[in-house]
């Protein structure tokens, strides 16, 4: 019997510590040649286009995919969860809340792994529900005292400010423009549906942090060149994605202006665990393009506690 799981289902079951440590685990499992993950594919259509990625791994008895709709009338997220043993179907899964915070989890492991430990100010630009979920993420793994945000809609900043100090209990305020947020930022989050650049990079602090999350398509950057030449240390949860996707590093690249060679894999750094950081003035960035790895394990993670707990509707399905 297969496990249908709502929305409501994800949101009872998953943490952001405990995202960030399976996701953390599959990538070892990945750097080790122990999983597999397959990059994004897209159908595009008159009105919308649909997404699909695949991964396994066997170290959590899991494969599958993630399938997902954009359309005018909305968006719609579905993992379909495999057994590596027999390949039966464990479970379908409503999948926005847990595509979130699986991207918060990412990022939250590569600001562990990359920005300075005694980070505290949080730069953010956007304030939609994937900006809560890397503000969650980053003030998992750092002790953050300030957070300064920006959005082009003010009354959703102001909501979303008050919203994320009362959760986090540390001041969260919006600022007028860009640069309020990132000229002191140790830690630099960009996560807009932006086409073109939000900040330039001459604002950039010594020895911070960026995270960019919000592009994922070749023609479309959150970053402009200077950000990129002034980063010491670039790291990409797929290499091989980011050269299909990651638009910050595909324009530059096209011009000739940036060269692949000094982007690493998450993966690799996270087996190694060590910092890459050299000295305390080093800027970094984790350019995050969203992979089927992160989605397969936080789903193997909410279908086991779904489990334990009892919850969730069985389904006669591919039985």
């Amino acid at each position: 019997m297969a496990l249908l799981l709502r929305e409501e289902d994800v949101h009872a079951v998953l943490t952001m510590s405990d995202t960030i440590r399976v996701v953390e685990e599959a990538f070892v499992a990945l750097a080790q040649d122990k999983a597999i993950n397959r990059p994004r594919i897209r159908m595009l259509e008159e009105h919308g286009v649909m997404h699909l990625l695949a991964a396994s791994v066997p170290s959590m008895e899991v494969m599958g995919y993630k399938t997902y709709t954009v359309f005018r009338s909305g968006m719609r997220f579905v993992v379909m969860l495999f057994s590596t043993h027999n390949g039966q179907l464990l479970s379908i899964i409503e999948a926005e809340w847990l595509g979130t915070m699986r991207t918060g989890a990412t990022s939250a492991i590569a600001t562990n792994y990359m920005a300075r430990p005694e980070s505290s100010i949080v730069g953010l630009i956007g304030a939609g529900q994937q900006a809560m979920m890397q503000l969650i993420g980053v003030c998992t793994v750092r002790k953050i005292s300030q957070v300064n945000v920006y959005s082009r809609n003010l009354p959703a900043c102001e909501k979303f400010c008050e919203k994320m100090s009362h959760g986090l209990k540390i001041p969260v305020r919006p600022v007028a423009n860009p640069r309020e947020a990132i000229e002191e930022a140790h830690i630099v989050i960009t996560a807009t549906t932006s086409s073109t650049p939000v900040f330039p990079g001459e604002w950039l602090k010594a020895g911070c942090h960026i995270n960019a999350i919000g592009s994922n398509w070749a023609s479309r950057r959150e970053l402009d060149l200077t950000t990129l030449q002034r980063c010491d240390r670039i790291v990409t949860d797929s290499c091989e994605q980011a050269k299909l996707e990651a638009g910050d590093l595909i324009i530059p690249a096209d011009e000739g202006l940036f060269d692949w060679n000094s982007v690493h894999n998450l993966a690799d750094l996270v087996e190694s665990n060590i910092q890459l950081r050299q000295s305390a003035d080093e800027i970094s960035l984790y350019k995050g393009v969203g992979i089927a790895l992160e989605d397969i394990a936080t789903a193997s993670l909410v279908y086991r506690l779904a489990r334990e707990r009892s919850l969730g509707s069985e389904l006669n399905l591919l039985s």
